[in-house]
């Protein structure tokens, strides 16, 4: 008989995943990815705190690749040059603090990456297209 290795938790989380990607606009799958490389951190800050070296290293791994496949990849440049750059080199500089917490599981690494992260969505979040409203008149 089939044996899933995720537990059901696991297997719901992954579903619930794969639908909002499935149905989220570009600017959503930034969320998204926002949210990912947020979650990962927290998840690795907490298995620094419990001595869980596997963990740690699968989390900021999952981090790194969110941060460098998904934010950094989808950078693109509509008009300013230099907000690409910059962006581009904060992500190198949290890749970086994201190595070094892994090799040294330096807590505070990976306090400065949660920050970054979570400012960056808050900032995004703030310039989220506003949905289309619908007539009125349509609906009489």
């Amino acid at each position: 008989m089939f044996h899933s290795p995720l537990s059901p938790a696991e297997q719901y989380r992954q579903v619930g995943t794969a639908t909002a990607v499935s149905q989220a606009d570009p600017h959503q799958l930034v969320m998204l990815l926002f949210d990912g490389a947020i979650a990962a951190v927290l998840q690795a800050r907490h298995a620094i705190a419990t001595g869980d070296t596997a963990t740690k290293i699968a989390t900021i791994g999952k981090a790194m690749r969110i941060v460098d496949e998904g934010l950094k990849a989808s950078l693109e440049s509509r008009g300013d040059a230099a907000l690409e750059e910059n962006l581009a080199n904060l992500y190198d500089h949290m890749l970086n603090r994201l190595l070094l917490a892994n090799v040294r599981g330096d807590d505070a690494a990976l306090a400065e990456v949660a920050d970054l992260l979570g400012q960056l969505r808050s900032a995004w979040a703030a310039i989220a297209p506003k949905p289309p409203t619908e007539r009125a008149d349509l609906h009489a």
